[in-house]
């Protein structure tokens, strides 16, 4: 089989039985283990199913709490776009507030060590990223640390954003819906960037396609309360039309 039939062969499979496992899939499609794995993965990266260990499941429309080491494998090459894309919209000494999760920290590394900022954030991830960034003044909140996300929560984290005047904030989230809004899988992180993004003028979500139609169990804010989306070319023109009828701005990387 080449690898557009076996990809084929193994969402037929998911559709007939809801989940498959690696060593079914490599006996019946006559392939190792090894080339089944690089297929899901490829697959899991497009968004058409959800890997497990020893197989796959179909994609639920509600989202788990993932790890950070494992959302960091997931999408690679969309998140960079869409972070390369991000840092276009910011301007030199403009102070802005950056969110947590794997895009939002490669946006973080894509920023220019030349240009000047001023980052407040309660990813730890992201301030390690800037780091060696010399024109970037860092304000890290405190607060309870959420370690899948590598970032921290709770009423620190909240009270400190009264004490600064920013102008845009960058967020990453679990799911995009039209009609449910921003969602992400901790209800705490959740409470803190809804506050996050009634701090700024604008606020700016780093999401990949594969976001959209999904849900996380905490619900940020509805869609009408966003600027701007970036996301990557695989976004259906459909859930690009329902973003823009809501007055959201949908930026493709």
């Amino acid at each position: 089989m080449q690898i557009a039939e076996r990809h084929r062969f193994i969402l037929e499979a998911l559709r007939q039985k809801g989940a498959v496992s690696v060593a079914a899939l490599s006996e019946a499609m006559d392939v190792t283990t090894v080339t089944v794995r690089k297929d899901l993965r490829l697959l899991e990266e497009k968004g058409a199913l959800l890997r497990s260990h020893g197989g796959a499941s179909l994609p639920d429309t509600y989202v788990n709490d993932r790890s950070i080491d494992e959302k960091m494998q997931i999408r690679v090459e969309d998140k960079q776009r869409i972070a390369v894309r991000a840092v276009e919209l910011l301007q030199p000494e403009e102070a802005v507030i950056i969110g947590s999760g794997t895009t939002v920290r490669a946006f973080a590394q894509a920023i220019p060590k030349t240009l000047k900022l001023t980052v407040l954030t309660g990813a730890m991830n992201v301030s390690l990223a800037l780091l060696d960034h010399p024109e970037v003044e860092l304000v890290q909140l405190g607060g309870v640390v959420r370690k899948s996300s590598a970032s921290v929560v709770g009423h620190y984290a909240e009270g400190m954003l009264a004490d600064f005047a920013c102008t845009k904030l960058f967020l990453s989230v679990d799911g995009i819906s039209p009609d449910f809004g921003l969602t992400t899988s901790n209800m705490m992180e959740a409470h803190l960037n809804a506050k996050m993004i009634k701090a700024v003028p604008q606020a700016v979500i780093l999401a990949d396609s594969g976001k959209f139609g999904k849900k996380g169990f905490g619900k940020i804010c509805d869609i009408e309360a966003v600027h701007t989306i970036i996301t990557d070319a695989g976004l259906p023109d459909a859930a690009r039309r329902a973003m823009e009828d809501k007055g959201v701005k949908v930026l493709i990387a």
